[in-house]
């Protein structure tokens, strides 16, 4: 119930669902006066949502900012939380996007000796089974390109980032208890919620945001800030759905 539930909240809190209410509001709203109203709220959504700088100076308060590779210490673990990819059922491929960054950097991580194992964690975030099994299938994506299957720990069972924490907890407490030095690497966005979800367990770990969206430098072009760009209501809803996930983990209690 749960899970669905902040799936629905999710939906509800999306910037794009509110200008599409509004543009058919201003079609259909019985009264004249208020169709008219709804034009001007939907222009005005439409202005603010699309604007580049406007989203980026937004997702700079929220962002946990990265780290320099050279800068990241040397840890026993990388712990990569999923979310990052679709499955091709044509294909029999994982296909990642923006958020694919994770597991990019985390191989890089590795290779260059700052994380000696790579502990993946999530199956998948969906509400009804689409053929993804995150983990389990980039897991074997890394083995296939030379990583050693010993090296790759997988988590398969969670579906949210605090299930993440949970379990992956569980697996370290159960076959790693060696282990004492953790990496947290997700994305930007997602990691002030995540971090908060193991602080909650008192597993401590450090970070690694991936995928940023901005930096300590403001380089703007002038087009991003007068000329509307659609894919920013995207990138709203990823920034939405952080909001009111971490709302509603606090409450439940999971931060």
């Amino acid at each position: 119930m749960f899970f669905i539930l902040s799936k629905a909240l999710a939906f509800l809190f999306s910037p794009f669902v509110w200008f599409i209410f509004c543009v058919l509001a201003a079609f259909f709203w019985k009264k004249e006066i208020w169709r008219k109203r709804f034009k001007w709220i939907a222009l005005g959504l439409f202005l603010f949502f699309s604007n580049s700088v406007i989203y980026l100076e937004f997702c700079r308060l929220w962002e946990v900012q990265g780290t320099p590779i050279k800068k990241v210490k040397k840890y026993d673990v990388g712990i990569v939380l999923t979310g990052m990819g679709e499955y091709n059922a044509d294909l029999k491929v994982v296909s990642l996007r923006r958020g694919g960054d994770r597991i990019w950097q985390a191989v890089t991580l590795y290779h260059k000796g700052k994380v000696k194992q790579l502990l993946i964690t999530g199956d998948n975030g969906y509400v009804s089974d689409r053929g993804l099994h995150e983990a389990k299938q980039i897991k074997e994506v890394l083995v296939g390109w030379g990583i050693p299957e010993k090296d790759i720990i997988t988590e398969e069972k969670s579906r949210n980032t605090h299930e993440n924490a949970s379990e992956t907890q569980k697996i370290i407490n159960r076959s790693y208890p060696h282990f004492n030095s953790f990496l947290l690497i997700t994305s930007g966005t997602h990691m002030r919620r995540a971090r908060a979800c193991f602080a909650k367990i008192n597993m401590k770990v450090d970070c690694y945001s991936t995928d940023l969206y901005t930096g300590p430098t403001r380089g703007y072009h002038w087009d991003q800030f007068i000329i509307p760009d659609v894919s920013n209501f995207d990138c709203w809803n990823h920034l939405t759905k952080e909001w009111v996930g971490y709302v509603v983990y606090d409450v439940v209690g999971y931060i």
